[in-house]
């Protein structure tokens, strides 16, 4: 699973404000939806005497685990019978937005976050859930990714976290007598060994434009200033014109060197191959990539590690880790049990429901306190906890279109073609958000 069907991943995230209907087109980070003839949800009460409700989701890869997950809901909730049905995640915006306006929609839709939820919440399409649903002691960055922009309402509740990171392939970096870099020194001297023995040393799917700025992040996200960077530029006092920004776009450019041959013209599945596939050594990407990088290749051991700062980091020494919320889980303002839907949207709140997304589906939990099983996952969790920022094209930049994601995409797609340099796709950038992106207070 990649990014872009996972947008919100950050699994990326991968990967706008327009029209109820323009959600057919979002890029986020995992979709699906029913067929037009598998739409339709059952939302009455069974022979048995149980209310049936119908949770859809864009996660086809995950059914079989969300059924387990929503049997042991249904053990403790003998009344209710939970209908989970996955979609094709390329229709499911579309098929998500005719059914939650329409008749035989979900009960409990898996809604996108940040700015792609705003859409759904302008339409009505879902119950307000403040004062029902608890979600005091969460990261603000994931709280955020379920709120209604203009109400400050929350809408949802985020299913999983997911960060970005570097993976690496342990086994060929014993080979080359390597370790993680922990400087910026050896992380150059590591892609520089790996070159040299034959190895591809940094896997790129570059033709993909939407993954471009999580490999941004990824390797450069201490150069530009993390959270502090983030926390300056929404409020205004800085601009993504700013030299340590540019300096960070400039680092994508200058690794250039180390990603496949015609880097543009390689698709992310076939970067995701060569890592695979043993032909390259590391591969920018996000936590929900872990589960394919192990179903592809169960004898590679995998390693991850944080990039550190290249030289003039604002940060210093210290790496950051990006992230963002997954997705969310909402009720639908037409569920004709909104009572029993909100408890099971409750449900997701607790300690429960949350190892179990992590042990069954090999995500962060977003429940606070959950600590995932999968010594990299929890390595990863671990990172963000510690030196965590959000990944702010997604998180903040998407309200408005163009989002800063597509913009950042094309401008790292044009200077890896070298037809703009790392200022000039820093000016588009800046250029393009100013036109609806408004500084806060």
């Amino acid at each position: 699973m990649t990014f872009a069907s996972r947008l919100p991943g950050s699994r990326p995230a991968r990967r706008t404000l327009v029209t109820l209907a323009a959600l057919s087109g979002a890029l986020l980070v995992t979709a699906c939806s029913p067929s037009a003839s598998g739409s339709s949800g059952s939302t009455g009460a069974g022979g048995d005497g149980k209310v049936n409700l119908t949770v859809w989701s864009w996660r086809v890869e995950d059914e079989a685990a969300y059924k387990k997950i929503f049997a042991t809901y249904e053990q403790s909730h003998p009344n209710v019978h939970v209908d989970f049905k996955a979609f094709k995640a390329t229709e499911y915006n579309k098929i998500l937005a005719t059914g939650l306006a329409g008749e035989g929609g979900p009960d409990v839709p898996q809604v996108r976050s940040y700015g792609q939820l705003q859409t759904t919440v302008a339409s009505k399409a879902l119950l307000p859930l403040d004062g029902k649903v608890d979600l005091s002691g969460w990261d603000d960055n994931i709280v955020a990714s379920a709120k209604g922009k203009e109400d400050g309402k929350t809408y949802s509740v985020p299913f999983a976290r997911q960060t970005v990171q570097m993976f690496y392939n342990q086994g060929l970096f014993d080979k080359n007598g390597l370790k993680a870099p922990t400087t910026w020194a050896e992380f150059i001297a590591a892609n520089d060994k790996l070159q040299a023995s034959g190895v591809t040393p940094i896997a790129v799917g570059a033709k993909d434009d939407w993954t471009l700025p999580i490999v941004h992040e990824v390797v450069a996200g201490a150069r530009f200033g993390g959270k502090a960077f983030r926390d300056a530029v929404v409020t205004g006092k800085k601009t993504f014109t700013d030299p340590d920004w540019v300096a960070s776009v400039k680092v994508v450019g200058d690794l250039e060197k180390y990603m496949p041959k015609n880097v543009t013209g390689v698709a992310q599945t076939d970067a995701q191959t060569l890592f695979s596939a043993e032909k390259a050594a590391m591969i920018p990407g996000g936590s929900f990539d872990l589960s394919v990088f192990q179903k592809a290749n169960p004898a590679m051991k995998i390693g991850i590690f944080q990039v550190p700062p290249a030289p003039g980091s604002p940060s210093g020494s210290t790496a950051t880790t990006a992230g963002w919320a997954d997705g969310n889980f909402a009720v639908s303002a037409k569920s004709k049990h909104p009572a029993e839907a909100t408890e099971l949207v409750k449900w997701m709140t607790t300690k429960e429901f949350g190892q179990m997304v992590t042990d069954q589906i090999k995500q962060i939990s977003a429940v606070p306190g959950v600590e995932p099983s999968d010594p990299l996952l929890k390595q990863m969790s671990d990172n963000y906890k510690s030196s965590g920022s959000p990944y702010l094209l997604l998180t903040d930049f998407r309200y408005g279109t163009p989002s800063g994601g597509e913009l950042m995409g094309k401008g790292l797609q044009e200077l890896l073609l070298g037809s703009k340099d790392a200022a000039a796709v820093s000016q588009d950038l800046e250029t393009g958000v100013k036109t609806w992106f408004k500084p806060s207070a």
